[in-house]
């Protein structure tokens, strides 16, 4: 799931415009993106002209969030193959979220990829777009909830066995007392993420509950608690930017903490490079944009369930760590890691 700075969701009366204009990407059949003079990737996508398939993803981030971004052009990549009108849409508010969906229901999408931060909201909109015929697949949150919800397959990490992950990275690292911050409270994914490193690290492991919207308020924290408690060695942050401010906060506090954190980008991955983040854990979040995008076009042509739809499609946890960050730096520089 998206760990990266949730954004302040859109007001009420500017959801409505959101879907509409928030990137309507008219992105196969033209020659300059690779696509048949003809027509026939189009036709392929069902349909030809103006006809083509109409793909709508919903997800709980925002624009300018380096996360997302790259979910979004992993989206946009499917949709220039498959020759699909792709539109994407994001908000932190699970009900403007839900009302999102009900949009793309109303207007006849042929698929909709959804994100489940917060489960139990998506379940009624995405009971509404089975029963108008319009398939839902997942990616990036609720792991555990994908096929209660009704969706048709899920692309993602398993947030907890990442967390284990880690807590096994940790006690190979010889720390004692890690500090697990939380930046979205009720975020399924973060809370799977922390208690699977509980689960697995020998040391101590606490969680820290912060206000990801602020940023300031959440280096304070950081701060405030690693002066309170010198034991803490480790501070686990749950996306890249939050990361970075975790260094800063570790400074601040003049602690000998190290930092580790779930996802990347570039500066997180210069970061690693340097030494300042002892590891990030990445998710591949433009594979699952790439894969959510292409899995309905390969239902809707092709009748193709990946996973059989009992399975999801893992697309993490790798850790990249200052040994192999070289191999990353390029793709993530190029916005796609």
């Amino acid at each position: 799931m998206s760990t990266a700075l949730p954004p302040t969701h859109s007001p009420g009366p500017a959801r409505a415009a959101a879907l509409t204009a928030a990137v309507c990407l008219l992105v196969a059949g033209c020659s300059a993106l690779g696509g048949d003079e003809d027509g026939s990737a189009a036709d392929a996508a069902g349909g030809s002209g103006g006809d083509r398939m109409k793909i709508v993803m919903v997800t709980h981030g925002g624009e300018g969030d380096a996360f997302w971004d790259r979910v979004r052009k992993g989206a946009e990549a499917a949709a220039a193959k498959d020759g699909v009108d792709l539109t994407y849409a994001g908000d932190a508010d699970t009900a403007d979220q839900a009302d999102l969906v009900r949009d793309a229901i109303r207007d006849k999408a042929d698929g909709i990829a959804v994100t489940l931060a917060k489960p139990q909201a998506m379940k009624a909109p995405v009971a509404e777009a089975k029963a108008a015929g319009i398939p839902v697949v997942g990616l990036n949150s609720g792991i555990d909830a994908w096929r209660s919800t009704g969706l048709l397959e899920y692309f993602g990490q398993d947030e907890s066995v990442a967390g284990r992950a880690v807590g096994d990275k940790l006690d190979d690292l010889r720390a004692k007392h890690a500090l697990c911050v939380i930046h979205e409270r009720g975020n399924v994914a973060l809370e799977a993420r922390c208690a699977g490193v509980k689960k697995t690290f020998g040391g101590e492991t606490e969680m820290l509950y912060v206000e990801g919207t602020d940023m300031k308020a959440v280096g304070a924290a950081v701060t405030a608690r690693l002066r309170q408690d010198p034991s803490i060695d480790e501070v686990v942050m749950n996306g890249a930017a939050f990361a970075l401010t975790a260094v800063e906060a570790v400074d601040e506090a003049g602690s000998d903490a190290h930092v580790a954190t779930f996802d990347l980008d570039n500066d997180l991955v210069a970061a690693v490079k340097r030494g300042d983040v002892q590891f990030a854990v990445d998710q591949q979040p433009y594979l699952q944009g790439y894969l959510a995008v292409d899995a309905l076009w390969l239902y809707r042509t092709n009748g193709n369930v990946s996973g059989g739809g009992v399975a999801p499609v893992l697309t993490g946890p790798a850790f990249v760590t200052r040994t192999n960050a070289d191999s990353v730096a390029e793709f993530a520089a190029g916005g796609t890691r």
